[in-house]
């Protein structure tokens, strides 16, 4: 893996600064911002507040898988994708089989009987409604520290294994046939080259000792793992800055800070408290799942 320190001194972070952000720090970058890890572009990327901090071109990177989603989620934007624009999409659903609630534009009653889930709705014979699993993962060398949320597109998801190389349901079934834990190893997930747009295979590197397993079990329920495999989609974008970075992302050139700001005045308003989302094993999620052979 590269290594890279965020500082220009290029002195490494010491352990004891690692998740040391303090109330302070929290509070002048807005509150408590989740991570996440995106494939764009077949790069590791590290995006915080919709603002990507760091990347890593490497073509595997290893981690641990604490949580998924409850089920396999759907998403449709009726517009064109615009790289470095963040909009809601106009329909989207968390389970799989009916229009989220929140969702701005929703196309049909149900997802199965939904136009935009028809053979050839999208481009060339896709379907214009795609297929995607929220995961939380910890890196390798971190398991105790931050939780990342990890999107696998349904090209990641679903599929049968070639060689040694697995989509992530066809991997989360040969650990279950061997009784392992998903959040018990160390998985590598890699960029399959033989296909054109981003997608991983996964497969086992390693068991966790008993105190990383501990580790891992803990991160599964914590706040950051659940915020990550929570399905629901932001209107608009928001920067913040970073603590510390995981030694294997690279950083990107600083942007430029305005001179002035504008700050709005707050305005209250009412939202629904959104029900807490219950922790299961990654193991529990999977038995869930259905494949779509048509991906």
């Amino acid at each position: 893996m590269s290594n890279m320190t965020i500082f220009k001194s290029g002195a490494a972070l010491p352990d004891y600064l690692v998740s040391g952000e303090d109330d302070f720090t929290k509070a002048v970058a807005g509150g408590a911002q989740g991570k996440t890890i995106s494939i764009e572009g077949g790069v590791w990327r590290m995006i915080v507040g919709g603002e990507e901090i760091a990347k890593n071109e490497d073509r595997a990177m290893n981690y641990v898988f604490v949580n998924a989603s409850p089920s396999v989620s759907r998403v449709f934007y009726a517009g064109t994708y615009v790289k470095g624009q963040q909009t809601a999409p106009d329909c989207f659903s968390a389970d799989g089989k009916a229009p989220d609630p929140t969702a701005k534009n929703p196309q049909f009653s149900n997802c199965a009987q939904c136009p935009q889930n028809i053979e050839g709705s999208g481009q060339g014979k896709s379907r214009a409604c795609r297929f995607f699993l929220r995961t939380a993962v910890a890196l390798e060398g971190d398991i105790g520290g931050n939780v990342y949320r990890l999107q696998l597109p349904s090209k990641s998801v679903f599929g049968k294994p070639d060689g040694d190389k697995s989509p992530f349901q066809a991997y989360a079934k040969f650990l279950s046939g061997h009784s392992i834990p998903m959040s018990g190893v160390v998985t590598e997930a890699r960029f399959d080259t033989s296909e054109s747009v981003p997608v991983l295979t996964f497969k086992a590197v390693r068991p966790l000792t008993k105190e990383e397993f501990d580790l891992s079990k803990a991160q599964g329920k914590s706040e950051d793992a659940l915020r990550a495999i929570e399905v629901k989609f932001a209107e608009s974008k928001k920067s913040a800055p970073v603590a510390a970075l995981p030694a294997s992302f690279n950083t990107p050139d600083v942007p430029k800070v305005a001179k002035e700001e504008t700050v709005a005045e707050p305005v209250k308003r009412e939202s629904k408290k959104a029900e807490p989302v219950t922790p299961k094993s990654v193991d529990a999620v999977l038995a869930q799942w259905g494949s779509d052979d048509d991906e």
